[in-house]
C-alpha cells in the first residue's frame, strides 16, 4: 500500500532591508516548500535571492508568494483595489522573483497569494479564475495555491493548475477560510501539529466546534511566528509519525 503524502509549506523571506524576520535557515530544515515574499508586504531584492538560495541549498521548493503593496501592515489589511489592480500586483511580484529565481537556478514551482490578498481571492471565484489564467503566461505550468473553497473548485474547472493548502496554525471560518492574525504570536507546537493532521486527512474543526472538509495537499506554518521551527518540526514529526510522507507537492 502506497504511503499518503503531504507538502507542508511556509511563508518565508520576509525580513527587510536591516530588519530580520524568522529564522528560515532553521525553518527550512523541516519543511518541503517556502512560499518567498516578492518585496509588497515583505522582502526586499536582496532577501529574495537570498532565500532562494536558500531554498535551494537545503533541497526544498521554492515558490513565489505576493502580497498587497502593504508593508507597513505587512499585507494583512485589505486594501481598496480593482481586480485589475490585483492580477498587476502579483504580475508584478512574481515577474520580479522569476528573474532572481533564473539568474540563480531555481525553478519556482507555484505561486501562493499572502495575506488578506489570499482572503480576497478565496472569496471571489472569478478573481481566481483570472489570476490563475494570467500566471500562465509568466510561468506556464505552475499552480495557484490557496485554500479548497468555490473559488479553488472555479479554477480547477476551468482546467487551470492549483495546490489546495490551509496554513494549521491558523484558525478556520465556516467557509475553511484561515482567520487573519494581525500580530502572530507563539502557538503550541503539539496544537498545531494535531491540527495539521487532521487537515492531512481530510477535515478540520472551525473556530464555532463545526468539523468541515479540507481536501489539502499542502499544510501552512507561518515563518513570522515567534516559534515557527518549533511549530514546523512537530508538525512535520507528526506527519510522518502518522504515516504520511512530507514532500513537496
Amino acid at each position: 500500500m502506497t504511503a499518503p503524502t503531504i507538502d507542508l509549506n511556509a511563508d518565508a523571506g520576509e525580513s527587510f532591508g536591516r530588519w530580520t524576520l524568522g529564522d528560515d535557515d532553521a525553518l527550512f530544515q523541516h519543511i518541503t516548500t517556502a512560499n518567498i515574499a516578492c518585496g509588497y508586504h515583505a522582502g526586499d531584492p536582496a532577501t529574495m535571492r537570498s532565500s532562494l538560495i536558500r531554498a535551494r541549498n537545503a533541497g526544498i521548493a521554492a515558490g513565489a508568494h505576493p502580497g498587497y503593496p502593504d508593508l507597513l501592515g505587512f499585507g494583512r489589511r485589505a486594501l481598496p483595489a480593482t481586480d485589475s489592480d490585483v492580477v498587476d500586483y502579483i504580475l508584478y511580484q512574481v515577474g520580479a522573483l522569476a528573474g532572481f529565481a533564473a539568474a540563480e537556478e531555481v525553478p519556482l514551482t507555484h505561486v501562493k497569494p499572502h495575506g488578506a490578498l489570499m482572503g480576497r481571492i478565496c472569496r471571489s471565484p472569478g478573481l481566481a479564475v483570472t489570476v490563475a489564467r494570467a500566471l500562465q503566461s509568466v510561468l506556464p505550468g505552475a499552480p495557484l495555491m490557496f485554500a479548497p473553497t468555490e473559488a479553488l473548485r472555479a479554477v480547477v474547472e476551468a482546467g487551470l493548475p492549483v495546490i489546495p493548502e490551509n496554513a494549521a496554525d491558523l484558525g478556520f471560518d465556516q467557509d475553511g477560510i484561515n482567520i487573519v492574525e494581525p500580530v502572530p504570536q507563539a502557538k503550541e507546537p503539539a496544537t498545531v501539529a494535531d491540527r495539521a493532521l487532521e487537515m492531512a486527512r481530510g477535515t478540520v474543526r472551525t473556530v464555532e466546534g463545526t468539523v468541515i472538509p479540507m481536501p489539502v495537499r499542502s499544510v501552512c506554518v507561518h515563518g513570522d511566528r515567534p516559534n515557527a521551527v518549533a511549530v514546523a518540526k512537530a508538525v512535520r514529526r507528526r506527519l510522518e509519525a502518522a504515516g504520511f510522507v512530507v514532500r513537496a507537492a
